[in-house]
Parts: C-alpha cells; structure tokens; sequence
C-alpha cells in the first residue's frame, strides 16, 4: 500500500463529532428526495414500458446483445416502450432495439466509477441520471410492466431477486419476470430448486411460478402479450 492510499484510509476513520454526521445525513436526504422527485416526474408519463437488465459487458455482435436488441424491437411492434439502465452492453442493445422500432427508449444511468455511461439510443428527453442505487430500483419496478433479464453479473442478479422477493411477499403486483437464456440460467435454477426448495425448504413451491425461462425473442414476447391480455397495464404501486 502506497503513502497516499494509507493517508486516504486513515482519514476515512478520523473521528467525526455527532453534529458533522446529522449535518452530512440532512443534506443527503435532501439529494435523495430530488432524485424520487425528478424520476417519479418524468416517468410518470412514459406509458406501459417493459426493462431489460444484463451485462455492461456484453460486445455488440455478441449473441446475448443481438437478441437483446431484438426482444427490444419486438415489444415496441407490441405498444411497449423499453428502460434499462442506460449504459452499455445488453443496456445499449435494448436501447438501440426501441430505437430501431421508433418506440420509446429510456434510460436510468447511475454514477459509477468504471462501465457506465449513456449510450446513443436514448431518447434525449429520457436519460435520468441517480447517484442512488435504491432510487434508481424503485424507478425500475414502478414503471415497467415486466422485467427481462439477460444474461449478466450482480447488478443483474440484484435487479431479478429485488422483483422476485416484492412480488413474493406481495408489496407489489405480480408482473412478468422473464430469463432469457435456459444454459446460463440453469445452474441457479436448480441451486435454486435444490438448495432453498427441497433441502432447506427456504421458498414455496409456488415462488418458482414467479418468472419464466425462454430461449428467443418471440417466446419472451408471447408471454408478456398472455400475461396483459388478462391484466390491466398500470404503475406497479
């Protein structure tokens, strides 16, 4: 460790009087009450959007981008509009799929050090910028109307089981959970089957009816179009 990161660490632990905390946490919720407020604004008014999740590092002509890109299209030929993060890889690909099928095209980027930045198929009045991840969540499961999800890391992963366990203990509407990709997503579904739901009995039965595995853009489609035939389109709380 060099002088310099030794100096930084240790002033992270200087001692901080009670006051210098409660001042630094007042003007944090001020920051955090701007951001509900500019995103609950905005987003208000996009109309039935559906958001795709998965890796910022996914290279265009990849295949998971490729398919991405064409689930995106599809649900805009459907009335949908597209949200995802903003950024690049499979983000990018939804974004330049709801572009490419004239639909809606939002993006809910976040300040990161590494990875992310806008990409150019948004539309220019609806890229939102958060300094907060939970604030950037809670915009993700108000206005969609179903989540797909691509192949990714833990930020794709955080995005699927925050849904899951909303809809599980019902603080939200049920909504469409849809993974895209059965190879990459077998391994955790049968951790998933195996571990939580008959060794430890940690899940329901019925939590496994929560989402659904496809293969291709038209499968992902068809359930999305089943689901609302039967379900009114509206913010999820």
């Amino acid at each position: 460790m060099s002088p310099n990161e030794d100096r930084k660490i240790r002033e992270h632990f200087t001692p901080k009087t009670w006051n210098e905390i409660k001042t630094n946490d007042s003007w944090a919720i001020f920051k955090i009450m701007s951001e509900f407020v500019d995103g609950y604004e905005r987003l208000s008014k996009i109309g039935p959007c559906v958001s795709i999740f998965g890796s910022a590092r996914t290279k265009p002509g990849e295949e998971n981008y490729i398919l991405a890109e064409e689930i995106a299209f599809k649900l805009t030929q459907s009335g949908f509009g597209i949200i995802t993060g903003g950024g690049p890889g499979i983000m990018e690909a939804g974004n330049k799929g709801a572009h490419r099928g004239n639909g809606l095209s939002v993006g809910l980027n976040i300040d990161l050090p590494f990875e992310q930045h806008d990409n150019a198929w948004i539309n220019s009045d609806m890229s939102l910028e958060f300094d907060y991840f939970f604030v950037r969540k809670v915009m993700f499961v108000k206005y969609s109307q179903g989540f797909i999800v691509m192949p990714g890391g833990f930020g794709t992963l955080d995005e699927l089981f925050e849904a899951i366990t909303l809809i599980q203990t019902k603080k939200i509407g049920r909504f469409p959970i849809i993974l895209v990709g059965t190879e990459f997503w077998s391994g955790l579904l049968d951790w998933i089957q195996t571990r939580l739901l008959k060794e430890h009995s940690t899940i329901s039965a019925e939590d496994l009816n929560l989402f659904r595995v496809v293969d291709t853009a038209d499968e992902a489609v068809e359930h999305l179009n089943k689901f609302y035939a039967k379900h009114s389109l509206k913010p999820n709380f």
